[in-house]
């Protein structure tokens, strides 16, 4: 019997527990309440847009929602989740995410993924200069000069797989913010696995370039950009596709960097 009382008391413990985002999580269904009206709202005074006035409002009925086409990841370059957690709850700092996956590998889905996270900032994928609205951001808790923890890792694999699943979201289209934004940021670092990553089908990568010959008329920054990569900075360009593909920080480009360029190139095309 008094064990039966013990187990009691500390389920209904656990019940009590405050959740210390109470107050933001209100303001984030308030605020999500408002963009569901707007989405529900008929267009405006019929004819304003219109001369002659059309006589009457048709709304079609072949719609969906707009759905996410690429996924942006990030490490935090903060300390903790907490921490993280505290910088997107709070307004002056205007920045936020999809997903933040702690070194634990808990995940925290902090916003609807149809709804334009503040994650990519200024930044250009191809063509792309609005990367914000067609894309999910995960944030991964590191501060930029440590490994990820494979539990880390794991978490974000299997929460990638959903969303590649649920989205249709192309292999090609698994990036870094570093390489949307090469003169800015550079997350996820060097110590991040993409080739991990690519081996499960989010990204590509490259085998073996030991027999790799690059043609001689092959221009490496018109292949930059042709992968995707913002080349007004050639030299930030060419930092962020080392990071990435490479894991290399310096500088400097020689014909092995050549080869795995010529080698992703090819996918890309």
């Amino acid at each position: 019997m008094r064990h039966s009382i013990f187990f009691l008391f500390l389920f209904l413990l656990a019940g009590c527990r405050v959740n210390p985002y109470r107050t933001t999580n209100k303001q984030y269904k308030k605020q999500a309440k408002q963009y569901a009206q707007q989405i529900g709202e008929t267009p405006l005074t019929t004819g304003a847009d219109s001369v002659p006035a059309a006589p009457y409002w048709v709304g079609t009925i072949n719609f969906n929602l707009r759905k996410p086409n690429f996924v942006i990841i990030h490490h935090t370059a903060q300390n903790s989740c907490p921490q993280t957690l505290q910088t997107f709850t709070t307004v002056r700092t205007q920045v936020s995410a999809h997903y933040v996956i702690c070194r634990d590998g808990t995940v925290h889905h902090m916003l609807n993924d149809y709804l334009r996270a503040w994650q990519a900032g200024l930044s250009k994928w191809g063509n792309v200069t609005d990367v914000n609205s067609i894309s999910i951001g995960i944030e991964l808790d590191n501060d930029g000069f440590e490994p990820f923890p494979d539990v880390q890792i794991n978490s974000l694999l299997h929460l990638l797989t959903r969303l590649k699943t649920s989205y249709g979201i192309p292999a090609a289209n698994f990036i870094g913010h570093g390489d949307i934004a090469p003169t800015r940021k550079n997350d996820p670092s060097a110590l991040f696995p993409w080739k991990q990553l690519a081996d499960k089908g989010f990204g590509f990568w490259y085998g073996d370039t030991t027999g790799i010959a690059v043609p001689d008329n092959f221009n490496s920054l018109m292949a930059l950009r042709l992968v995707g990569y913002d080349i007004r900075d050639s030299s930030a360009a060419t930092m962020a596709f080392k990071r990435h593909f490479e894991q290399d920080t310096t500088r400097t480009w020689g014909v092995p960097d050549q080869k795995v360029l010529y080698t992703l190139y090819r996918q890309y095309q």
